[in-house]
């Protein structure tokens, strides 16, 4: 995270029995006949009334959710400010709601609005507040990208699990579900309704660069049942869950963010790998699902991105799928859906296509501006733009936000990052960690035999809100776990002098332990293996990001996947390696031969124990 301080938000006072009150007195008089609190949430028709009420600009707002800078609705740091106006042309998210109206707001760390959990949950009210104060106002859908694994934008001290892949190493329903009914607990606690996760997609290209470790795996039957339990976790806790990526981002060498990916897939492959997962996620009820930036021609020849693609979002998602919640598009800043129509058409497309929420949009003034000229000129009905914004009401008044879009601070304490909870976390872990060499019988690693350990290997820039740095968290749990254990961080690239050093520290220790990540033919990290296991030192390595690592490390005597740098994943290989706990994880992908991708080293279902 860029930002860890945890001192005054600017808005922190807890918003008074009688703001909320007062804030929320249009919403309720248009929806709230008389009765309880939890009197059940308004029906289509008094959703249609508030629809009816909006003025078109109000209902083009709506569409949008959109990024801000600053941990405070209204008070935010100078640089958030200056941020804010070169990017958006307002001062603040308060601003931004008044101005524009939007109906979603997303949080990142980048940009400041996650520092911790009570400033998160600050943060919320306070955009709320803005926004039911505003003529006609009505709550907002605030949501995040926390996948868990590589991708979590609320970090430390908020529970953080394993990611997918783990999660489909583990291959327990009970677990996904668990994940999913605490972090949506803590979501939830912080005023964050949507939570963009899980990733449907079924990831069987392993050059894939975007995906990954981020899919529970390669076999379509248990990527749905792991997606449609964790789903139900989410939604259980009163958060939205958001299967991504629609049709499916899973075979690509190619990353959205960058470049403009074609999934070659035929119809049938489709059909049998990308779709189970969608068609899982929609019979668990699934609230909301993200569009990808990618060409499938088998689905619609047009050469559009699947974003804009009429054919795959209302033919294929919501015709043949019959999905009818809430269709979010996946960021508008990445080039995928920029690189063909320009960013004032892409907004416009995307509603024409099917689309509910437009995500993200590199400039707001001229995506809003581009969706309320095409509806002024006729491009676009205003009978369309109510279609999505009574799905995204809907689902508003589901999550209950109508009732009450306010969160409390005792609320935060009781939820996020408790010791049950992280408890969990570490539980769900142990069950993931893959044995795949095992040489010897050297692990269980002897604290008898090899006392001194050193622990060498790439140190990637430490996931969101997590500890960090990869080595100096392995041997911070070695050394709890009874070893004498020492970091020293060679990177991703080592040169030969950094190679020699780790060499002549190893002549030191018993044994070394080699956190790996994403080896390659020729990558130095290889080489690292190769020389550290010529001194006659037994050496673990670990793969702490892509499983694949080990068909590059034929002389590693021992070999893990740990499926991420998480300090959770990590701790689980440390008790792993030390004989804490025995390694139960079994491969959810499949791991090709290095010297012939076409045969396979390690099939689905792989995986060592003691």
């Amino acid at each position: 995270m860029h930002d860890t301080g945890t001192g005054s938000t600017g808005n922190t006072a807890q918003p008074s029995r009688r703001t909320v009150l007062a804030a929320t007195a249009g919403v309720t008089a248009a929806l709230a006949a008389a009765g309880p609190a939890h009197a059940a949430a308004p029906d289509d028709s008094r959703l249609r009334a508030l629809v009816s009420r909006m003025t078109l600009e109000e209902k083009v707002g709506q569409l949008f959710v959109m990024r801000v800078y600053g941990h405070s609705a209204t008070a935010p740091d100078q640089a958030d400010i200056d941020a804010n106006l070169k990017e958006i042309g307002v001062r603040t998210a308060a601003e931004l709601l008044a101005k524009y109206r939007v109906g979603g707001i997303i949080y990142f760390a980048w940009a400041h609005n996650t520092r911790e959990p009570h400033q998160i949950a600050d943060l919320s009210n306070g955009i709320q507040k803005a926004s039911l104060e505003l003529p006609r106002g009505l709550p907002v859908l605030i949501s995040t990208d926390q996948e868990h694994g590589i991708v979590a934008r609320v970090g430390k001290p908020a529970t953080l699990f394993p990611g997918a892949m783990a999660v489909g190493a583990g291959g327990s329903r009970s677990d996904a579900r668990t994940l999913g009914r605490i972090a949506g607990a803590e979501l939830r606690a912080m005023g964050i309704r949507q939570d963009y996760s899980p990733v449907a997609d079924v990831n069987v290209n392993p050059a894939n660069p975007v995906i990954g470790v981020r899919s529970f795996g390669a076999d379509p039957r248990a990527v749905s049942a792991l997606v449609a339990a964790e789903v139900a976790g989410y939604q259980g806790s009163g958060v939205a869950a958001t299967a991504k990526h629609f049709p499916g981002h899973g075979d690509t060498n190619v990353d959205s963010h960058t470049g403009f990916p074609t999934i070659t897939h035929s119809r049938e492959l489709w059909e049998k790998l990308d779709a189970p997962p969608f068609r899982a996620a929609i019979a668990a009820g699934i609230d909301s699902i993200m569009t990808a930036h990618l060409m499938v021609p088998a689905l619609d020849g047009s050469g559009d991105p699947a974003t804009l693609s009429r054919p795959i979002l209302t033919g294929i998602l919501r015709e043949r799928l019959g999905y009818d919640g809430v269709v979010v598009t996946d960021s508008l800043g990445m080039e995928g859906v920029r690189s063909k129509y320009g960013d004032a058409r892409v907004p416009v497309l995307a509603l024409k296509a099917g689309v509910d929420q437009l995500l993200n949009p590199p400039d707001l003034d001229l995506a809003w501006n581009a969706v309320l000229t095409a509806v002024r000129e006729g491009e676009l009905t205003e009978a369309r733009l109510d279609a999505s914004i009574l799905r995204v009401l809907r689902l508003k008044s589901k999550l209950g936000l109508f009732r009450s879009p306010y969160v409390a601070q005792g609320g935060v304490d009781r939820a996020v990052g408790t010791r049950a909870h992280l408890a969990a976390a570490d539980r769900i872990a142990e069950r993931t960690t893959t044995l795949l060499v095992n040489e010897g019988r050297l692990l269980p690693l002897s604290r008898r035999r090899y006392p001194k350990v050193l622990v060498v290997g790439a140190d990637p820039a430490s996931p969101s809100g997590t500890t960090g740095p990869p080595t100096g968290v392995l041997a911070g749990a070695l050394n709890e776990l009874g070893f004498t254990a020492t970091a020293l961080s060679t990177g991703t690239a080592p040169s030969a002098a950094t190679i020699a050093k780790a060499v002549a520290a190893a002549r030191d220790a018993d044994a070394v332990v080699a956190a790996t990540y994403n080896v390659t033919a020729g990558s130095a990290q290889k080489a690292l293996v190769e020389q550290l296991v010529a001194t006659g030192r037994p050496v673990v390595a670990v793969a702490i990001r892509n499983p694949y690592d080990v068909a590059q490390l034929p002389t590693a005597p021992a070999c893990l996947a740990a499926y991420s740098w998480t300090d959770v994943e990590l701790r689980s290989a440390a008790r792993v390696i030390a004989g804490r706990v025995k390694p139960r994880g079994k491969l959810p992908v499949p791991v090709q031969r290095a010297d012939d991708p076409e045969q396979v080293l390690y099939p689905v279902g792989y995986g060592l124990s003691y």
